[in-house]
């Protein structure tokens, strides 16, 4: 068992942001409160329909972090992650919205930003991820990588303000055991430390987190300097860079002579996630009209529709009846179902709201 957790997280503005005579867009903040360890940072969007993205970074920061000093206890008991999911993100609507008020923002997109935290209370820890950036795991064995870079093939990435966010977060709840820190950064980082194609975090990573074992002040300072000498300072168009560690003091660090500096890539077939999804869908068909044959319902003669993902199939299974020339029966179990269904439903909407308002 560790002897105590020393946070810290710094932040700086990239050569890009410095050339152009644009302002640092990443945010950093780390704090012990309440029993409850957080580091948390964020990457503001990039581009000019993002005006006001330093401000959605900096508010995201410090709202997780309060939230989960202050509700620890109730987010990590909750079995329902994406009612966790989606308790998070709305804490954050909520701030962004004061935010558009008070500096007359006409799109919530304007503040977009990533999001990466980890917090703990004892032993347990929850760890959240929503784009780009890099969540790292030290332990004595090695350096390996928690949550990696939600990036498609053209670079894009998923923001706190998307319609949808809490769908895109990753959440995950686990114990501290046989880890010695945890690393957090952003893509201006993660680039110059990560090999996706091999998986590797470089040993830097580690020997960047040790530095916290003489406390966070020198932590912090020699992790800054790390940063704008090497990652910040190697190229003119560099980006913000911020970089988070909670280090678990008493734990045995590894040791980083014996880390994997090199890798091979890994072997890959050229099968798409696409091609993958679309060659379920006629088994998928299938299983649906098996489904609704064993709860007695006659079969649907389906009007043909535009190919769909087996998502978009899978949600009109579970959320829409089919489309059918004539008219069909509904089973007694369907009936109770769709009741039962309702009323989780409500019940599910009340708890929220007496949530939110709480």
């Amino acid at each position: 068992m560790y002897k105590g957790i020393t946070v810290g997280a710094i932040t700086t503005i990239g050569n890009k942001h410095v050339n152009r005579g644009t302002p640092c867009e990443d945010a950093s903040y780390a704090v012990t409160k309440n029993g409850v360890s957080v580091v948390c940072i964020a990457d503001g969007a990039g581009g000019k329909q993002y005006t006001d993205a330093r401000f959605g970074s900096d508010c995201a920061v410090h709202v997780i972090t309060d939230t989960l000093c202050e509700h620890f206890d109730a987010l990590y008991s909750e079995n329902r992650e994406a009612a966790v999911r989606g308790y998070l993100m709305a804490r954050l609507r909520v701030a962004f919205a004061d935010i558009m008020e008070e500096r007359t923002i006409d799109v919530i997109d304007r503040l977009s930003c990533t999001l990466l935290f980890v917090a703990v209370k004892d032993r347990r820890m929850m760890i959240g991820h929503i784009g780009d950036g890099l969540i790292v795991r030290i332990s004595p064995s090695g350096v390996s990588p928690i949550s990696m870079p939600q990036n498609d093939k053209d670079g894009k990435t998923y923001f706190v303000t998307a319609a949808h966010a809490d769908n895109y977060m990753r959440l995950l709840k686990t114990t501290v055991d046989d880890i010695h820190a945890i690393a957090l950064m952003t893509d201006g980082v993660q680039d110059s430390v990560y090999n996706e194609e091999a998986g590797l975090v470089k040993p830097v990573v580690a020997k960047m987190a040790e530095t916290f074992a003489s406390g966070r002040e020198e932590g912090e300072k020699s992790v800054l300097e790390t940063v704008q000498k090497f990652i910040v300072g190697s190229s003119n168009v560099s980006d913000d860079a911020s970089f988070g560690v909670m280090l678990f003091e008493g734990t045995k660090a590894p040791d980083p002579d014996t880390l994997d500096s090199d890798a091979s890539k890994f072997s890959s077939s050229e099968e798409t996630f696409k091609e993958l999804s679309q060659s379920i869908k006629p088994e998928l068909i299938k299983a649906h009209e098996i489904i609704s044959k064993c709860a007695g319902e006659e079969p649907a003669q389906t009007v043909p529709e535009p190919e769909k993902t087996p998502a978009a199939v899978a949600a009109d299974t579970q959320a829409a009846e089919p489309v059918t020339k004539g008219p069909s029966k509904v089973s007694k179990i369907s009936v109770v179902l769709i009741t039962i269904g309702i009323i989780l439903c409500i019940i599910g909407t009340i708890e929220l709201v007496l949530t939110l308002k709480g």
